[in-house]
Parts: structure tokens; sequence; C-alpha cells
């Protein structure tokens, strides 16, 4: 082994070992192993829930043994670490967060109660799509004639993917929308809480916050799941865990732009899975409707960052001289 090869592995390392703390790094290598196993994760989870659906579990019940699981895989973490895992300065944003994801949860298992993993999965796709969406309505944000054109582009990719004037457009494609439309907003708030959070108080205060919360439309279905399940739930709750854990990590190496790009491999993982586990198959149209808005989003979030590159960089050449009382940013 060469010595640049050892040193490349060496970096690979360190950049893994500290990517659960606070603040912001650059390592693209490790954020491609980080974020492309949190996305084989992901879609254990989705393999799992759908299992359990299949099985008779409501899939209000399902969010809950998620979360609840989850918490219970992360009691060693709370052991280790104490108290100290639950303190933040960022609640608000921890509520932002805790309120669409529980909302994007309840969907995305109701979507996959009711369709393939894949189809669920590449309409999970319009995700920064949404989020452009948000920032352009509830922001007030001037838009150009790239970015239009992009949003323009995935809406035709979703209209060829879901064909609503057809048959197969129904409520668990609505279920994935909203699904969709939540997870645009997901990101970003991962993203600030990353600026002072690491990343196991991040999947942990989550996890913990949403567990009660879901429990209380959960009992309004309630009926005990069937023995042969509980392993699965039990599984449920481990994928959560490492699946989050990995991928607030690969958030926190990595620009946005990046972490869009390896997203893209949950797709195959999830055509793999739902063929093997499932006999699932999606069509041709299915895979162009996915990659047309795949590439929209991916224009949009690399055109995002390097906007605020460009911005950050004026900001540094507009900053006090060293003699002045340093700024102080706060979220």
């Amino acid at each position: 082994m060469s010595p640049s090869t050892r040193d490349n592995l060496r970096s690979l390392a360190s950049a893994l070992r500290r990517s659960g703390d606070p603040g912001s790094r650059s390592h693209p290598l490790a954020a491609l192993v980080l974020v492309t196993a949190s996305m084989a994760l992901l879609v254990g989870i989705a393999a799992v829930a759908r299992s359990a659906a299949l099985s008779g579990v409501h899939p209000l019940e399902v969010v809950f043994f998620r979360n609840f699981f989850c918490v219970v895989w992360m009691l060693p973490l709370l052991a280790h670490r104490g108290w100290s895992l639950l303190r933040t300065s960022q609640p608000r944003l921890y509520g932002y967060r805790v309120a669409v994801s529980f909302v994007s949860m309840l969907t995305y298992f109701q979507a996959l109660a009711l369709l393939p993993i894949a189809e669920v999965t590449a309409i999970s796709f319009l995700a920064p799509l949404f989020g452009t969406l948000f920032a352009i309505f509830l922001l007030g944000e001037h838009v150009g004639v790239q970015r239009w054109t992009a949003l323009l582009v995935g809406f035709l990719g979703a209209m060829i993917m879901l064909r609503p004037t057809g048959s197969v457009f129904g409520y668990g494609q609505i279920a994935a929308l909203v699904s969709a439309m939540t997870m645009g907003l997901i990101g970003p708030l991962v993203k600030q809480l990353t600026a002072a959070d690491d990343a196991d108080r991040i999947v942990f205060i989550t996890n913990l916050v949403l567990t009660p919360i879901s429990l209380v439309p959960a009992l309004f279905v309630w009926t005990w799941p069937p023995l042969e399940v509980w392993p699965l739930l039990v599984l449920l709750g481990l994928f959560a865990v490492l699946g989050h854990m990995t991928l607030v990590r690969g958030f926190a190496v990595t620009d946005a732009s990046l972490a869009m790009t390896f997203n893209f491999s949950r797709l195959p993982f999830s055509v793999l899975v739902g063929y093997l586990v499932f006999g699932e198959l999606i069509d041709g149209w299915t895979w162009v409707g996915a990659i047309a808005i795949f590439a929209a989003a991916a224009f949009v979030t690399h055109r995002e960052t390097k906007l605020a590159r460009l911005a950050a960089a004026r900001g540094r050449k507009q900053e006090p001289p060293a003699t002045a009382a340093p700024l102080t940013l706060r979220d």
C-alpha cells in the first residue's frame, strides 16, 4: 500500500470518527460512505415497515414502535453520556423538527402500506423541489429562470411517474407527496441543528419527543401486533437509529449538493429490496420520472449551495477590521 493511500485511509477514518461532532467540516469521501450507508439503512426501514403493515399492523402503530424502539436502542448511549445527551440550546428548532418529522413519518408509512417501496422512494426525490417552493412562497425569495426551469422539469417528472389522470393515482400517492413535502423542510432543519449539537443528541432528542406524540394517534387504532411481527418492530428501531445517525453525520461533513447526489443511491437499493423481498417491480416510466425529478433536485440543491458560498464570501469581504468587536452568529 502506497503512502498516499495510507494517508487517504487515515484521513477518511479520522473524518468518520469526528463526523458526529458539532460544527462544519468538509470531507466528500466520508460523506459518500455515510450517506450511502444511510440510504441502505433507510431502505431497510421501508422494507420492515411495509412487512409490518402487510402483516396487519396499522401504520400509526408502526410510527409509534419505530420511535419507541429507536429510543430503547439508544438507552446505552444515555447511560454512557448521562443527562448531557438531553441538553440543547436549540429547543425551538427541535420543536420544528419534531412537528415536521411527525407528519412526514405518518404519511410515509401510510404510503408504504399501499405502494411498492421503490415508488415511494422515487416520489420522495421531490423533497428538495418542495423545499425551494417553500422558500419562494413563504420566505419571498427571488427566483430566476434557471430555478423555475428546474422546478418545471421536476413537476413534469412527477407527472410522468404519478400519471394523475390514470387509475394508479390514489391515496398512497397523495400520502407519498405529503411526505416529500415535509421532507423538504427536514434537511435544512437538521443542517442547522448540527451547528451546535452532535449527531447522537439530535437523533435521541428527536425520537424521545416523538415517542409520546406518536402514541396518541396510535391508541385510537390500537391492536397488539402478532407475536411474529415483534422482531420486525425491534429491527425497525435499530435501522432507524443507525440510518439517521449516519445521515446526520453525512449532513455534517458535506455540502447539501453532494448529499443530494448520494441520495439517489436509495432508489436502486429500493428496487433491489422490493424485488427480492416483495417481488415488486416498477415500470420504465417510473424510472424516467424519478431520474427527471432527481436531476432537477440535484440542480436546485447545487445552485443553492453555490449561491450560499458566494454570499458567505461577500460577507467575509465586508467584515469589519480586526480591531472591531467580533460578530456573533446565531441560528
